[in-house]
């Protein structure tokens, strides 16, 4: 029987937001406003959810992930559309429950032969992944083959963020309380980064946003000295900083003619809060 190979990744990936023609299938986090819900993108966008927390400051976002049940029914209509393989690109397990839950999920569908793959980031480089699959499967690759190349993506790829407030972190336990308390406290703006396990730690702590903002630059032009990297930009409603930083970077390196930048999707945007900002590369063969 000939294989037919589904991809799904999550909405955390922010694939909403990067034109594309694969069909990738997608675990749709929710998004909690108040007593309000609503299916990330399908429900709310980016800007729309940007302009809800501006207008309404006493609202605090939180995110739930794709329950257990409707992970069991996706995987179930991809067996009646006839795919016999599935290979899930999750969020890093460190963040959400999305990696594990997808292998219960997989259980109660023995028909479906998936492989949950755990990119270990969040955003870009975990589409990049999705996207990279969909070409392989249309290239005819084998699963093994489509494997390696996105553990080679996963080692290959590094994001650095700032926050004007660390408040959405630490209330959605991204960020100790305690080392959240003591940077608000001395108005320290941090320099996070996601770690090689998949973890959102501090990387260095700086005065201000702005010189926050001049750091990643400095880390991201140290780091891709003399390698193939492509750069790209992850946002919570922050145009003015990502323009900055594209105009900045290609004046240091005017053989840059396009950098990708995706909005944080709501649910991401809700641990980061509004401002936030990444740089991030990924160093290609």
């Amino acid at each position: 029987m000939d294989k037919k190979i589904a991809v799904i990744s999550c909405s955390n990936a922010c694939l909403d937001y990067i034109d594309h023609d694969y069909d990738i299938k997608i675990f749709r986090s929710t998004l909690h406003l108040g007593d309000e819900d609503y299916l990330d993108y399908i429900d709310i966008s980016a800007d729309e959810f940007y302009k809800r927390l501006e207008e309404d400051k006493s609202v605090f976002p939180s995110s739930s992930y794709f329950p257990l049940g409707k992970m069991i029914e996706m995987y179930e209509n991809l067996v009646k559309e006839g795919y016999t393989h599935c290979i899930v690109i999750s969020i890093s397990q460190h963040m959400s429950g999305i990696y594990n839950a997808s292998m219960m999920a997989a259980k109660e569908v023995p028909e479906l032969e998936v492989y949950s793959f755990d990119s270990k980031t969040v955003t870009y480089p975990q589409a990049l992944m999705a996207l990279k699959a969909s070409e392989m499967i249309k290239n005819n690759k084998e699963i093994p083959e489509i494997l390696e190349e996105l553990e080679y993506i996963r080692d290959n790829n590094k994001i650095y963020f700032a926050v004007k407030e660390l408040t959405y972190l630490i209330k959605n336990g991204r960020l100790s309380t305690a080392s959240g308390f003591i940077a608000n406290t001395l108005k320290i703006k941090p320099v996070l980064h996601i770690s090689k396990e998949g973890k959102v730690e501090s990387f260095d702590k700086i005065r201000t946003f702005k010189k926050a903002i001049n750091r990643l630059i400095n880390l991201y032009v140290e780091e891709t000295k003399g390698l193939n990297a492509l750069p790209f930009i992850i946002h919570a409603n922050n145009p003015e900083t990502r323009d900055f930083i594209i105009e900045r970077l290609k004046e240091l390196n005017p053989e840059l003619t396009e950098i990708p930048s995706v909005p944080l999707t709501a649910v991401v945007g809700a641990h980061g809060g509004p401002g936030t900002i990444g740089l991030g590369y990924y160093i290609q063969r």
